[in-house]
């Protein structure tokens, strides 16, 4: 088992460690009844993941003598709102859960984000153990304390930045990923070999295929380099509030894609195509040489993710969709561009133009 420290200094009780292997299911559970003391577990889940994991790792907790039990909600972004969170609240009443209550996410980023907020919320806040069981989540939901459900009128408009007590990620859950779900999570993984360093985006360039065929060593090693990546960027900036926003390229025309598809498309489907949009913006304003759309481009098609859009989907609301995004300041949004691979910067000046012509070519 490998561990990261997420060391987040202003607030010391706030750290925490992200542990990670294979195999690592009954450490994990001693693990969690050793340094995470708790009155009551309730581990948080949806029906998907309780049907393969979760009674398991239930009768696992409970194995150790903690007192656990289980609350699952239907699988999906559509219960990623307000009222899933009310239902877990209610059913947290009502088998007594109080301050002295941990909550444990077990599932993919849905879970991770619904069962965050509630662990935020319930009696003025409880911890919460995040268990992410898809690779979307493993790499990056998971870490860095960002909660939230989704509104009518766009993705994560409700939420709070509360860390996690600890993150534990273990290979095995992404056995039963269907190939669809862990191609989202390449989303991601390809994401911070944009952001970060050129020689990382390389590696994928040229391991893509046997990360696609998930050789357990690779893959070890990149989930731990995009923890890594990660962790160091939330520690120098917790609450987003300047070099974190570079998690999110590609993220804003990505939500704005979902939400107008109504989540037909998935998460790593729109940052995918909106990581293609934000490298072609990049070099229509002149900051990115020609030839770097291409490689991320063809780098995503390569891991199965598509890089253009649906025609169906309409431009202008898309757009208007865009002008939503939660973290703009007044009217103002801001992108995530490139100067090169590895070196993201921050514009909130594009354009609608801009936006507007790029979506057009991306049509496919």
């Amino acid at each position: 088992m490998r561990t990261v420290k997420v060391n987040l200094d202003r607030k010391i009780s706030s750290s925490y460690e992200i542990r990670l292997g294979k195999d690592i299911i009954d450490r994990m559970v001693l693990l969690i009844a050793k340094n995470h003391k708790a009155g009551r577990y309730v581990v948080i889940t949806d029906d998907c993941v309780k049907r393969l994991y979760g009674k398991k790792f239930l009768a696992a907790l409970k194995d150790i003598g903690l007192n656990a039990a289980l609350i699952d909600f239907p699988a999906g972004e559509a219960s990623k709102n307000i009222n899933t969170v009310m239902n877990i609240v209610g059913k947290l009443m009502e088998m007594g859960a109080d301050r002295g209550a941990c909550l444990i996410a077990l599932g993919g980023g849905v879970v991770g984000d619904v069962a965050g907020f509630v662990a935020s919320i319930f009696m003025r806040s409880v911890p919460c153990i995040q268990v992410p069981t898809t690779l979307v989540a493993q790499v990056d939901s998971s870490i860095g304390g960002k909660t939230g459900v989704d509104l009518p009128y766009g993705k994560n408009l409700v939420g709070s930045f509360y860390q996690p007590a600890a993150v534990f990620i273990s290979l095995n859950f992404l056995e039963t990923l269907p190939e669809k779900e862990f191609n989202n999570g390449l989303a991601e993984i390809i994401k911070y070999g944009i952001i970060d360093d050129e020689r990382m985006f390389r590696t994928l360039e040229e391991n893509i295929d046997a990360i696609k065929a998930r050789d357990p060593k690779l893959l070890l090693s990149v989930v731990e380099n995009c923890c890594q990546i990660k962790k160091s960027v939330v520690e120098i900036d917790e609450r987003e509030e300047g070099l974190r926003r570079i998690l999110n390229f590609g993220h804003t025309l990505g939500h704005a894609l979902e939400a107008v598809s109504k989540y037909a498309i998935t998460h790593g489907e729109g940052v995918a195509m909106g990581m293609v949009a934000a490298a072609r913006i990049s070099e229509k304003m002149g900051y990115l040489k020609s030839t770097e759309p291409a490689r991320i481009e063809a780098l995503i098609r390569q891991a199965g993710l598509p890089a253009a859009i649906p025609k169906a989907l309409d431009r202008e609301k898309v757009i208007a969709q865009i002008k939503m995004d939660k973290k703009k300041k007044d009217d103002i949004v801001h992108f995530v561009l490139l100067k090169k691979i590895g070196m993201p910067f921050i514009n909130g000046h594009i354009e609608h133009g801009i936006i507007a012509a790029v979506l057009e070519e991306m049509k496919g």
